[in-house]
């Protein structure tokens, strides 16, 4: 399987993006923003076509250049059990979960994506926070997946258990999105479903893991992809993590210095180490 990845050389500091081929790397002529700019017939023929040799040693950047990510909530009967658990106002989960429309929210800017071994954050002014599995789909121009990537959709459970109204703020701040390490052509991995499972290390030992499917996914990739695009183009195209069938009890929370490993077979590993950001109420 060849996997698309985007690094930075040590000598020059470059950034280029490079498909990874019986265990060489090899330069593309473009960004991946001009890759998803393009049909995507000519993308997999510009990403096949791709045979500069990158010979120095890298080091491997998260999965975007230009492109925004954007997350579906509710997509999942463990979501929408956990979002109950955590909320007064659980009948708004139910009816989104069941809704022809779904919910869809921007969940990060390239700049702010952290990359495979880099920390995520848990906020300063939450005390009940989460990791969250999902399958990123990375979305051409024209709304056609050209392929998957893994994604950590970080999570203040207390802060949007609150109000379901303080959403962005449980779920937009610095090192709440995670990606990586490499995308993987939709072609190469199939439709799915794919497995996924999540292991939070803390201690030396294991604090949590569970592991889910997409096969539970309450709506298809397509749907998600269409509602996206209904009305917003993304010429650079966009990345789009489809929500989360992993959801820990009431009585797990992250703390700083632990390990998040997440793996979706077929696509990757990732794994971060998590920190603290932002300031504690009354700092």
């Amino acid at each position: 399987m060849t996997v698309l990845i985007h690094v930075v050389d040590h000598g020059s500091g470059a950034r280029r993006w490079a498909v990874r081929r019986d265990g060489g790397l090899y330069a593309l002529d473009a960004g991946l923003s001009d890759l998803l700019a393009l049909p995507l017939a000519r993308a997999r023929a510009a990403y096949e076509a791709a045979a500069e040799p990158i010979g120095g040693p890298v080091s491997v950047l998260a999965p975007v250049d230009a492109q925004e990510v954007w997350a579906a909530g509710v997509t999942y009967q463990r979501s929408r059990e956990g979002r109950r658990e955590e909320s007064a106002h659980a009948a708004l989960y139910d009816h989104v979960y069941t809704a022809a429309r779904p919910e869809l929210f921007l969940k990060s800017t390239a700049a702010r994506v952290v990359a495979d071994g880099e920390p995520v954050g848990i906020r300063a002014d939450s005390g009940w926070d989460v990791p969250e599995a999902e399958l990123g789909l990375v979305v051409t121009a024209a709304g056609e997946v050209f392929g998957y990537t893994v994604g950590n959709d970080m999570s203040s459970r207390s802060i949007e258990g609150e109000n379901p109204l303080y959403l962005p703020q449980a779920k937009i701040y610095s090192r709440a999105c995670a990606l990586g390490p490499a995308i993987v052509p939709a072609w190469e991995a199939g439709p799915g479903p794919f497995a996924v499972s999540v292991r939070v290390e803390r201690d030396g030992a294991g604090a949590y893991a569970a592991r889910t499917s997409t096969a539970r996914l309450a709506r298809g990739f397509a749907d998600l992809v269409g509602w996206l695009t209904r009305a917003l183009d993304f010429p650079a195209g966009v990345v789009l993590l489809t929500g989360t069938g992993v959801v820990p009890d009431r009585d797990f929370t992250l703390r700083a210095g632990d390990l998040v490993e997440i793996t979706i077979d077929g696509v990757g590993t990732l794994r971060n180490p998590v920190t603290v950001v932002g300031r504690g109420e009354g700092d």
